[in-house]
C-alpha cells in the first residue's frame, strides 16, 4: 500500500513541478486571442455591420457561414468584446446574449430558447411550464424598459433549426414591431453552407440581411496560427522541428479546421506530459491525432438516437459471432432480424427493414461500419456489413452501447 501511495505521489509531483506549458489556456476553444491571423477582412466586416450599435440605430441581421473551425465564433466573440468595452466607454446601453443551439437542454425547444436568453439578460423562468407566449411577453418586459439594442448571437443556428424548425428565428425577427424601446438584431453562425436553403423564405428574408462566408484556411496560414498559439501555449524548446508543419498539414486535409490543429498540439502536450517526456516529437502528433479520432468516434456514437444505438449494437453482436465462426461479414436481414428482437427486449417501436437499410447507410457514412450493397442475383441487393472499429474502440464502443441502452 506505501508502495502504491509514494508511485502516485511521484505521478503528482510531476505535474506540480515539471511542465512544459507556459498558458495552456490558450489551447482551449474558449480562449480570444489578442489578434486572429487571417480573418482581418472578415473581422472588419462583422465590425461594420455591427457598427450601429453605437449610435443606438438597430444593426442588420447577420448571418455567418463556413465549415467548422475557419475562425467563425472566434471573430465574433473578438468583436463582441471590443464593441461591449466601446459601448460601456460611451454610455451606451447593448446587449450581446451569446447561445450555443447545439449544446442540450439549451436550444432543443422554443421554450428552452426563450428560458437561455432570458437567463442570459439576468432574469429567471422555470425550466418548463409557462406557456411560450407568455415566455416571449416575459422577454420584451424585460428588454423594453429603456432604449437599447439587443444582438443575440446564435451559434450552431443550424442545429436548433434542424431539430425545432425555423419558426423561432421568425417570432424572433419580427419582435422589433412589438418593441417601443428597445430594438433586437440576430448574428446566425452555421457550419452548414446550405443551411439557408433549408429555412423558410420569409425568415430567409429577414434573417440573412447581411452574410459573411468564412474560407477554410490553407496549410501555411494554419502554421501561423498553431505558431502563435504554440508560443504562448509551451515554454521555449518544446517542440521539435516539423510538429507545427505536420500538424497543419492534417488539419488542411480536415477542410483548414484550426480547431482541429490547436486541438492535436494541446492533445500532443498532455500525451507528452503523462509520458514524462521533455518535448512534442513527431510521433506524439500521431498518436494525439489517433486518440482524437477515437474520442470524436466515442461522443458521435454516445449521442446518436436509440435507433441508431440499437442498429448498431445488433451490427456488432452479430459481427462478433461471426469473427468467432472465421466469416468476415454479415448481410442487412440477418441485422434486422436482431434488431427486431432487441426493440421487443428494449420495448420500443419496430423500424421498418427500410428506415433500417437507410441507418445502416447513415453509420457507413460516419466510418463506423462499412456497408458494401452487392447482387444476390434474384434475390435482390443486400448490404455486405464489416465493422471498421478496431478491437480497443470495439469494447469502449460496446460499453457505452450498453450503458445508453440499459442493458
Amino acid at each position: 500500500m506505501e508502495k502504491e501511495e509514494e508511485n502516485l505521489n511521484n505521478i503528482f509531483n510531476t505535474f506540480i513541478n515539471k511542465t512544459i506549458f507556459k498558458n495552456k489556456m490558450s489551447l482551449q476553444t474558449n480562449y480570444t486571442p489578442e489578434t486572429i491571423p487571417h480573418r482581418q477582412e472578415q473581422v472588419t466586416q462583422i465590425a461594420r455591420m455591427l457598427g450601429p450599435c453605437l449610435r443606438l440605430e438597430r444593426p442588420s441581421n447577420v448571418f455567418i457561414y463556413g465549415l467548422t473551425g475557419t475562425g467563425k465564433t472566434l471573430s465574433v466573440q473578438f468583436v463582441k468584446k471590443q464593441l461591449l468595452k466601446k459601448a460601456s466607454d460611451q454610455e451606451i446601453s447593448l446587449l450581446m446574449p451569446y447561445i450555443n443551439c447545439k449544446l442540450k437542454k439549451v436550444a432543443d425547444t422554443e421554450y428552452r430558447i426563450m428560458a437561455e436568453l432570458i437567463k442570459k439578460l439576468g432574469s429567471k423562468v422555470p425550466a418548463t411550464g409557462l406557456p411560450t407566449d407568455q415566455l416571449y411577453h416575459r422577454f420584451v418586459e424585460l428588454i423594453d424598459s429603456k432604449k437599447q439594442i439587443l444582438v443575440i448571437v446564435l451559434d450552431e443556428i443550424d442545429k436548433a433549426v434542424s431539430q425545432i424548425g425555423d419558426e423561432f428565428l421568425y417570432n424572433l425577427t419580427r419582435m422589433n414591431s412589438e418593441l417601443n424601446k428597445a430594438q433586437i438584431s440576430i448574428v446566425g453562425i452555421s457550419n452548414n453552407l446550405k443551411f439557408l436553403d433549408m429555412i423558410d423564405p420569409r425568415v430567409r428574408s429577414s434573417l440573412s440581411e447581411e452574410e459573411i462566408l468564412f474560407p477554410p484556411y490553407n496549410a501555411l496560414q494554419l502554421q501561423d496560427i498553431l505558431r502563435n498559439r504554440s508560443s504562448e501555449a509551451f515554454k521555449d524548446g518544446i517542440m521539435v522541428e516539423g510538429v507545427i508543419e505536420k500538424c497543419a498539414a492534417y488539419a488542411a486535409r480536415e477542410h483548414g479546421d484550426a480547431r482541429r490543429a490547436i486541438d492535436l498540439l494541446r492533445i500532443a502536450g498532455e500525451l507528452v506530459e503523462r509520458d514524462n517526456k521533455e518535448q512534442i516529437s513527431l510521433d506524439y502528433i500521431d498518436k494525439a491525432k489517433n486518440k482524437m479520432e477515437s474520442d470524436k468516434i466515442l461522443v458521435a456514437i454516445e449521442t446518436q438516437p436509440k435507433q441508431f444505438q440499437i442498429t448498431l449494437f445488433s451490427i456488432i453482436e452479430l459481427f462478433k459471432k461471426a469473427k468467432d465462426k472465421g466469416e468476415e461479414k454479415i448481410f442487412t436481414g440477418d441485422v434486422y432480424n436482431h434488431y427486431k428482437n432487441m426493440c421487443f427486449k428494449l420495448k420500443i417501436e419496430v423500424l421498418t427493414q427500410r428506415r433500417i437499410s437507410d441507418i445502416i447507410a447513415e453509420l457507413d457514412m460516419l466510418g463506423l461500419i462499412n456497408a458494401k450493397v452487392v447482387s444476390k442475383g434474384r434475390y435482390g441487393r443486400t448490404r455486405e456489413i464489416r465493422v471498421d472499429l478496431h478491437e480497443g474502440l470495439m469494447e469502449k464502443t460496446n460499453s457505452i452501447l450498453l450503458n445508453s441502452l440499459n442493458l
